[in-house]
């Protein structure tokens, strides 16, 4: 059992809520399920599940819109974006927007419930205060996800290294990787240690 870990489900396709939602109950998750943004924002905002996974594209209130609205760069749980081949573009600038990663149509059951399972684990230990990253020049530029990308970067970890280490695809560190490097005016790699060790660039 999954300690009573409580997940957020939002999409306006009942066919989706219901296969996801049968996948997670069937793993000990709890799952609450919402048909549109609006309910979800009312109940998210005062209530933190373990973990929301959301639709990107949805009549009303899209993916992006709910994930603004959410502040979603400061929300404690991780949001996982569920995107259409054709949304890749739109998953990318949610994660720009707060989200955690995105699930990729059509799911992979054993990667959905691993991946959950893992993101749920980084969300506890951040709530315990474990794990934190020591203070550096910029540090208060990015978000709390950035910073443990950045950690991993500086570790000499590469994509797909610290992708396995935080849970999330390659390709959602690559765009991690170059919005750090832009708030933190970096070049390449070797500045984003520099500034870590050192606080500074050359």
């Amino acid at each position: 059992m999954q300690n009573e870990r409580v997940i957020y489900l939002v999409d306006d396709d009942a066919a989706v809520r219901d296969s996801l939602a049968v996948l997670l109950s069937f793993e000990g998750f709890i799952v609450r399920e919402f048909a549109e943004g609006r309910s979800f924002l009312e109940t998210a905002l005062k209530e933190t599940p373990h973990c929301v996974i959301l639709d990107v594209n949805m009549p009303g209130k899209s993916g992006i819109e709910i994930l603004s609205d959410l502040d979603a760069n400061h929300y404690p749980a991780p949001i996982f974006i569920i995107s259409g081949q054709g949304d890749i573009p739109m998953a990318v600038q949610a994660i720009k927007n707060g989200a955690f990663d995105f699930f990729e149509k059509p799911f992979n059951a054993d990667t959905v419930i691993q991946r959950v399972r893992e993101s749920i684990d980084i969300y506890e230990k951040r709530q315990s205060g474990a794990a934190a990253a020591p203070a550096f020049a910029g540090q208060d530029l990015l978000t709390p996800r950035e910073r443990e990308v950045l950690q991993q970067i500086a570790a000499g970890a590469s994509n797909k290294e610290a992708g396995r280490a935080l849970s999330i695809s390659p390709r959602t560190i690559e765009v991690h990787r170059a919005r750090i490097m832009e708030k933190l005016g970096a070049r390449n790699a070797a500045d984003l240690v520099r500034i870590v060790l050192t606080g500074e660039l050359q």
